[in-house]
């Protein structure tokens, strides 16, 4: 089973890859969070990456495809969170996928969302100030390690997100669309209702 979820920042793809990835128990990769170790690293590849999502932009393809595609080598089940995002990336992904999940959002919710966002600098949990906040402030209910706003987080930065999701991601969208395996879920709505929409889907497919 090889799933992708795709859907505009903050849209819940982390949650919904999450939760089906401990349910399963078959590994997610979240292209977000891959592309941020690399950062962390401090290497020159890193530094790289960094110069292009610190605006908001896509990381290069050829960069993120090589990244995603040596983590996914020879395993039959995966869940991949937020790739591909550019018509260039899924041209060189040669992967066969079986379903994948673009969870709709209205861009007013987003930002509402993205906004009350923090990040742990240490295990890179998120958390949500409104609907899931730490019990202590600022401070990661797991490891313990400091929640942040990313860079990438702050209300200009989301907006350019956005812009870039518009122009560069819904020809992807539409190219799984036309291959008749993308399903369209409203995530607008609450989560134990979304993620009931997921399961259904997939049992209805045989997948689970």
């Amino acid at each position: 089973m090889k799933i992708i979820f795709l859907g505009k920042p903050g849209s819940g793809k982390g949650t919904y890859a999450q939760m089906l990835s401990q349910e399963l128990k078959i590994p997610k990769f979240v292209m977000g969070d891959l592309l941020r170790e690399e950062i962390k690293k401090g290497t020159r590849l890193g530094k790289e990456i960094a110069s292009y999502i610190d605006k908001g932009n896509l990381a290069p393809a050829e960069i993120v495809v090589r990244i995603i595609t040596s983590k996914i080598k020879n395993k039959k089940n995966f869940i991949i969170d937020g790739f591909p995002r550019s018509l260039e990336q899924l041209n060189l992904f040669k992967e066969n996928i079986d379903i994948v999940f673009y969870l709709n959002c209205y861009d007013k919710e987003i930002i509402k969302r993205l906004i009350n966002r923090r990040t742990c600098t240490k295990c890179n949990r998120v958390y949500n100030l409104i609907t899931n906040p730490p019990k202590e402030k600022g401070k990661c209910d797991v490891c313990g390690g400091k929640l942040i706003i990313r860079k990438d987080e702050t209300k200009e930065g989301i907006k350019q997100r956005l812009r870039v999701y518009k122009k560069e991601t819904f020809p992807v969208i539409e190219h799984y669309r036309k291959k008749g395996v993308l399903i369209e879920i409203d995530g607008n709505k609450p989560i134990n209702v979304v993620y009931k929409k997921i399961k259904s889907y997939l049992k209805n497919l045989n997948l689970i």
